[in-house]
């Protein structure tokens, strides 16, 4: 095994400006992951993501079979997910099959069409693992208006959605809509997966929409902390994740999930230290 092609650093400098677009795109992805990731987890909606990201893949190759735009093809795959989990996956156990069912499909779908694809083979193998180089100004234009749309959505429904996670019933009683905002949120999460496909691809977008915020809950459970180490965390994955991917001639999603899962080991760490010294007080 030949380690230039995991860490190669020559001509960094020269590189740098060539993936300016996609460190744009990471610091898009890392707020809008960050965020989302912590209801995502309060929700116990981590396996939806997946699910989710399996049919936007699928929706991505067929617009890509048809010389269509990939991002739109993305999103109608994603949307498409989001609102059948939201609509028919209303208990836990139902979501879980119906997630358990999209999941092959899509991913079937998804391939069957890269297959007939005739194209470029770093294009179909993009859409699975990511591309640092395939953020252009009109994909970038994409995510940013993808990622203003969920951020904003995010500020806004915040304060109810928060209420609603932590105690849906006593929420129902104040007059909250949980069930329109349940779906509301799924469709903002599908929004948010559609985006973190184009860079990190379908197969690891949990390490940008799950695992920073389990990171984040496993040193705080403070409503201010949480979400700020979520995008910490995101933040670095994100970036760093690009820096590394530019010096290597691998993908960028191997980069990103094992800065994710360190990140991961080193909050697991630092919560067991912790418990075992209150304890011992």
């Amino acid at each position: 095994m030949d380690f230039s092609d995991v860490f190669n650093f020559s001509d960094y400098d020269r590189l740098i400006p060539l993936v300016a677009n996609s460190l744009w795109a990471g610091v898009l992805l890392a707020l809008v992951g960050g965020l989302i990731g912590v209801f995502v987890m309060n929700r116990e909606l981590s396996f939806a993501v997946h699910g989710i990201s399996e049919l936007s893949f699928a929706g991505a190759a067929i617009f890509l079979l048809f010389g269509l735009d990939v991002v739109f093809g993305s999103v109608v795959g994603s949307l498409t997910a989001a609102l059948i989990i939201a609509v028919l996956g209303d208990r836990s156990k139902d979501r879980n099959s119906i997630v358990a069912v999209l999941m092959p499909f899509g991913l079937g779908i998804g391939i069957l069409a890269l297959a007939l694809y005739p194209g470029r083979a770093a294009n179909k193998f993009g859409l699975l693992t990511g591309q640092i180089v395939a953020v252009d100004d009109p994909k970038l234009a994409s995510l940013a208006v993808i990622s203003a749309i969920v951020l904003v959505s995010m500020v806004v429904i915040w304060r109810p959605l928060l209420f609603a996670t932590l105690d849906s019933e006593v929420a129902a009683a104040r007059g909250v809509n949980t069930r329109v905002l349940g779906i509301v949120f799924v469709m903002l999460l599908g929004l948010g997966v559609a985006a973190a496909v184009q860079v990190v691809g379908a197969l690891l977008v949990l390490a940008l929409l799950v695992t920073p915020a389990a990171s984040a809950l496993r040193l705080s459970k403070s409503q201010l902390w949480v979400p700020v180490l979520s995008v910490a965390f995101a933040f670095v994955a994100m970036i760093g994740g690009i820096l590394l991917a530019l010096g290597g001639g691998l993908p960028i999603s191997p980069y990103v999930t094992t800065i994710s899962f360190l990140i991961y080991l080193i909050a697991r760490g630092i919560s067991f230290i912790r418990g075992k010294l209150e304890v011992s007080k």
